[in-house]
């Protein structure tokens, strides 16, 4: 086999701002799981539309990968460029599934591990690890990843960038626009029957996850392949706060209207102004290290959450000890991440690819 050229491998330089709205897009959705716990009526969450942080995530994915890969994925081979995915998500999969188990099992707060058996436990872990849905874990709700459960958006993660590899990296961009307006309209098919477009997380709702990476997948491709780049003075600061907007816009009847609204056409244009803007020198380390924590904090908060659900509904805490846990959360799951990043994610991932070299 030939040798591949440092230069084929090496990781292109980030769009700084894009990866500070990564990390704005983490930390809404992590507040949006603690606030849903204890406000399941959406309508009185101020964050209750905090979930459309995932539909954002698969946006920015696909103008991330195809600014990444576009023009040498040719050249490295589709083996080689799911060696890099995989080396790049999977390390914190593992450790997901793995704090998953061990917090399901130990969990101060309650829980019912003893009503798994071994083996059936077992198999709930190997798929966790192998991201393979297994939605049979009733007091979880069903989730397709009953230990780690935002790894349900992973999953879809891995197929969106298995399809690139196999099609779309080769599909001239013309062929993008109608594949997005189908999209685009199941989507909002998805929309209409279930009111709004939160699932895609459990068994029941499972096939809602892949209208929702259909479209927002393709729609990143787009605005990258068509150069859709807008150039503004906005700055991090402005377009996190627009990006914060949609997050915490009315949870209502007409969600079927907006949310799709927000996916098809608001996220787009966040990433578009996202690439296009400047960062001044003072916010680069805020968007840096936002952008390094993200995947860590998404990947590793919902253990606690498990908790927290079971503190909540054994100790009913009022709104001034609610809103400091989560403010407490907010501070310790970052740092935990960073935690993980440095001392797991980044030395798991540097021996890999020395190994893969």
């Amino acid at each position: 086999m030939e040798k591949l050229s440092p230069g084929i491998l090496k990781t292109k330089q980030h769009f700084e701002i894009l990866d500070g709205l990564r990390g704005v897009a983490a930390l809404a959705v992590v507040t949006f799981h603690f606030m849903e716990i204890a406000y399941t009526d959406y309508s009185q969450d101020f964050i209750g539309h905090g979930f459309l942080a995932v539909d954002f995530f698969f946006c920015l994915s696909g103008f991330v990968i195809a600014y990444a890969y576009d023009d040498r994925i040719g050249k490295m081979g589709i083996k080689e460029f799911f060696k890099s995915r995989l080396i790049r998500l999977h390390p914190l999969v593992v450790f997901g599934a793995v704090l998953g188990l061990i917090t399901f099992l130990f969990d101060p707060f309650g829980g019912h591990p003893e009503a798994y058996s071994l083996g059936k436990l077992g198999l709930i872990f190997l798929s966790s690890i192998l991201l393979i849905p297994y939605p049979v874990m009733e007091d979880r709700y069903f989730n397709l990843f009953g230990l780690n459960a935002p790894a349900w958006s992973l999953f879809w993660e891995y197929i969106a960038n298995i399809v690139y590899a196999l099609v779309l990296c080769r599909l001239a961009k013309r062929y993008l626009v109608p594949i997005a307006i189908i999209a685009g309209i199941i989507l909002c098919m998805v929309g209409y029957q279930a009111g709004n477009l939160l699932g895609g997380w459990s068994g029941g709702t499972f096939w809602h996850g892949g209208a929702r990476v259909l479209y927002s997948f393709t729609a990143g491709l787009i605005v990258y392949r068509f150069n859709l780049i807008i150039k503004n003075k906005l700055g991090f600061i402005g377009i996190s706060i627009l990006l914060f907007l949609a997050f915490i816009m009315p949870f209502s009847k007409w969600n079927w209207l907006s949310e799709p609204f927000v996916i098809l056409f608001y996220f787009p244009l966040i990433v578009s102004l996202g690439a296009g803007a400047t960062l001044s020198g003072g916010l680069k380390k805020i968007c840096n290290f936002f952008g390094n924590i993200s995947y860590p904090l998404y990947m590793t908060h919902y253990a606690v959450l498990w908790m927290f659900g079971n503190y909540y509904a054994a100790n009913k805490p009022d709104t001034t000890h609610l809103t400091l846990i989560i403010i407490a959360a907010l501070i310790v799951l970052p740092a935990f991440a960073y935690f993980v990043m440095q001392v797991y994610d980044i030395p798991l991932r540097s021996y890999l690819t020395k190994k893969r070299k």
